[in-house]
């Protein structure tokens, strides 16, 4: 039974209620003196607490998605395994499933689209990595078979799954919903999560002695879906964006790397790399990356490129609020900043469900095709 499935939280539900009801026919019995109806009630008071909590945690997980298997809850997930053997255009992307989109036309993907599950292998890097591919259903149709279409890798935050990008964000139905609209031109969506080298929050930097994850997302991510899917190889083809740490790693690719990304939203972003017990350390005593890892740094000291920036943030909800005005007051030409400031709005998944039509939207403008 994995830790997303009904069967876990209801069993934990039912679990709980039993326990309570049971609870409250045993107390009579438990309310003597005595060390044994003492320990008792300390007992059956403790476990419902834990069961209360887990039914609790558990349901939040379902929703947010923070974990997506017990391994990973646990810190066990140290690697991606063996996810299938179907090249797709070249060696370093392998093909694992297809899954439909869950917009109207499901089963033709000239309708609705489609999402491929791929691995992804770093040829400087050498990082293999899971990424869900959203492609239009445009990508399928006759009249667009020649056509090369934008590309924006997605990223989710920390410690969290890539599926919360498909079902807790909705991205490839929000995009789909857009392009509908008129609001936003079709777009391959490239989802993942920040964590290329699970448990380890590396937070798209390359740590010396360890995972180079931005050399990953910053070469080998856009060499490889190119050389697999209709995307171009200029940085004009290729926007990046992300929530939490994933606006993180999106500003600091789009800022740092000009030659590779147009484009970078940052949903309630943080500015700066933080070293703690999920990274572990990222910079061995090296103070200019540490330096380099602060963006509001890094627009002070380092050049700006021609990329555009979007930021998002809540004036009451959001701890980020400063940070973003800061950002925003150092961004210079022919670098260019947008931003999306709400009145209300914390940092989870109904904030950023709010923001990720308009942010697509604005994406899709800043991005080509050919």
């Amino acid at each position: 039974m994995g830790l997303t499935s009904t069967t876990v939280l209801l069993l934990a539900v039912v679990c709980t209620a039993l326990l309570f009801a049971a609870t409250v026919w045993l107390w009579p019995y438990l309310a003597r003196r005595g060390w044994m109806p003492v320990l008792g009630r300390v007992g059956l008071v403790l476990t419902i607490q834990v069961l209360l909590f887990s039914s609790v945690g558990l349901a939040a997980n379902r929703t947010f998605l923070f974990y997506g298997s017990w391994a990973d809850l646990f810190g066990r997930q140290t690697g991606v395994g063996v996810l299938g053997t179907q090249a797709i255009g070249n060696p370093g992307v392998k093909l694992v499933a297809r899954q439909e989109v869950g917009v109207p036309g499901a089963g033709s993907p000239h309708l609705s689209g489609e999402v491929q599950k791929i691995s992804v292998q770093g040829e400087r890097s050498r990082i293999v990595s899971p990424a869900y591919v959203y492609l239009p259903p445009e990508y399928f149709q006759k009249e667009y078979e020649h056509t090369k279409f934008p590309a924006a890798v997605v990223l989710t935050g920390f410690p969290g799954t890539a599926e919360n990008l498909l079902k807790g964000l909705r991205y490839p139905k929000t995009a789909w919903m857009q392009v509908k609209q008129k609001k936003m031109r079709p777009m391959i969506l490239v989802m993942m999560r920040p964590t290329v080298a699970p448990p380890r929050n590396t937070q798209c930097i390359d740590i010396p002695g360890g995972p180079q994850t931005e050399t990953f997302f910053a070469k080998d991510l856009p060499q490889a879906i190119a050389g697999t899917f209709r995307v171009g190889t200029s940085a004009r083809n290729w926007g990046f964006m992300g929530d939490s740490t994933g606006g993180y790693c999106a500003l600091k690719l789009a800022l740092q790397h000009p030659e590779a990304y147009a484009a970078g939203v940052g949903l309630s972003a943080d500015y700066k790399a933080e070293v703690d017990g999920d990274s572990g350390d990222l910079f061995h005593g090296d103070k200019q990356a540490q330096k380099r890892a602060d963006l509001l740094w890094s627009l002070d000291h380092l050049p700006q490129g021609r990329s555009s920036f979007l930021v998002t943030t809540s004036r009451r909800g959001e701890t980020n609020y400063r940070a973003t005005q800061r950002f925003i007051a150092k961004v210079r030409a022919p670098a260019h900043v947008s931003s999306i400031t709400l009145d209300t709005g914390g940092h989870n998944f109904n904030t950023w469900r709010r923001e990720i039509p308009p942010a697509l939207a604005w994406l899709s403008g800043r991005l080509r095709g050919q």
